[in-house]
C-alpha cells in the first residue's frame, strides 16, 4: 500500500499537519525576534507578547553591545567553540580509526570503556575535583577537556570507519603508507559527510554548554550561553554595564535580544552542514 500514488485527500492532510509544525515551530522564533525590535510602547501594548513591532527599533542591540559584557562573551565563545570542535573532532578521530583496526591491542577494552561512559557518569562532585587536581579551575581548559570525546561520535566514526573496503588498507599498506597517511589520504577524504555532522554535533555542544563553566570558571571568562542564563533565566540587568542613552532599551528588549544572538551564528553554520545529517548519522550507524 505504500507503494500506491496517494490520494488528494492523504496529500492535503499532509500538507495541513505539516503547515501546523512549522507554525508551532516558527512562532516562538519570530516572537522572539519581532519582542527584540520593540520600544517598551509596543511590548506594554501587546501584553509582552509581540509578533509584529509597531516602532522597530535595534536600541536593544545597541544596549547589549555597548556594555561589552555580550561582545566579549561571544568572542570567548567562538574561540571556545572553534578551538573544542578541533580538538574534539581530531580526539575522536584518532581514537575512532584505531579503534576501528582489528589488530590493535586492547582496542575492544578501550571500547568498551568508551561505551561504559555513556551509561553511567560519574557525577558533578567527582567532575569537579577531577578538574581541580589537574589543576584546570578557572581555565578555558576546563571547558573543553572533560568533555573532549563524546562516546556517541565516537561509536559513529568507528562504525563508519569499519565500513570502508579492507582492500584500501591493504593497496595503501602495499605502497608503503603508513597509519596516518592512511588516515589523512584515505580514510578522512572519504568520510566528509560523517565528519560533518560529527564536527556539528560538537560545535553545538560547546556553543550552548554553560553548566561547565558555571562550575569551574569565574564571570570574567564565561561565553555567551553563561551570560544568557544571567540576564535571561536569572533576569539579572543590563543597566550595570552600560552608560548614558544607550541604557535606554526595555529590559525584555534586551534579553531576547541576547537570545537573538546566541542564535544567529549556530543558524549561519547549520544549513551548510544540514545536508549532510541523513547521510552521515545513518551511514556510521550501519554497522555497530
Amino acid at each position: 500500500m505504500w507503494m500506491e500514488k496517494p490520494s488528494a485527500l492523504g496529500t492535503g492532510g499532509k500538507v495541513a499537519v505539516l503547515a501546523v509544525i512549522s507554525v508551532l515551530v516558527l512562532y516562538p522564533f519570530v516572537s522572539v525576534l519581532a519582542t527584540s525590535l520593540s520600544t517598551e510602547a509596543d511590548i506594554s501594548r501587546h501584553g509582552g507578547l509581540v509578533l509584529i513591532p509597531d516602532h522597530p527599533t535595534l536600541a536593544a542591540y545597541r544596549t547589549i553591545f555597548a556594555g561589552g559584557v555580550v561582545t566579549d562573551a561571544l568572542l570567548r565563545s567562538i574561540l571556545i567553540t572553534a578551538v573544542g570542535t578541533f580538538c574534539s573532532v581530531a580526539a575522536t578521530v584518532g581514537m575512532a580509526y584505531g579503534l576501528s583496526r582489528r589488530n590493535v591491542v586492547g582496542g575492544r577494552f578501550f571500547l568498551l570503556v568508551a561505551l561504559f561512559t555513556m551509561l553511567f557518569s560519574p557525577g558533578v562532585i567527582p567532575n569537579f575535583l577531577v578538574v581541580k587536581q589537574l589543576g584546570l579551575l578557572d581555565t578555558y581548559a576546563s571547558l573543553v577537556l572533560p568533555t573532549l570525546v563524546s562516546a556517541f561520535n565516537l561509536v559513529v566514526l568507528r562504525s563508519f570507519f569499519m565500513t570502508l573496503p579492507s582492500e584500501l588498507y591493504e593497496a595503501a599498506r602495499i605502497d608503503g603508507a603508513g597509519d596516518f597517511r592512511v588516515l589523512a589520504r584515505i580514510v578522512l577524504p572519504l568520510s566528509k559527510g560523517v565528519l560533518a555532522v560529527v564536527t556539528l554535533f560538537y560545535a553545538v555542544g560547546y556553543w550552548n554548554a554553560f553548566f561547565n563553566a558555571m562550575l569551574y570558571v569565574n564571570d570574567d571568562k564565561w561565553p555567551l550561553s553563561m551570560v544568557l542564563r544571567q540576564f535571561v533565566l536569572q533576569g539579572q540587568s543590563l543597566s550595570d554595564t552600560v552608560t548614558g542613552s544607550e541604557a535606554a532599551a526595555p529590559a525584555q528588549a534586551i534579553q531576547m535580544a541576547v537570545v537573538i544572538v546566541s542564535l544567529v551564528p549556530i543558524l549561519l553554520v547549520y544549513p551548510f552542514l544540514q545536508r549532510y545529517f541523513t547521510k552521515g548519522v545513518l551511514t556510521g550507524a550501519i554497522k555497530g
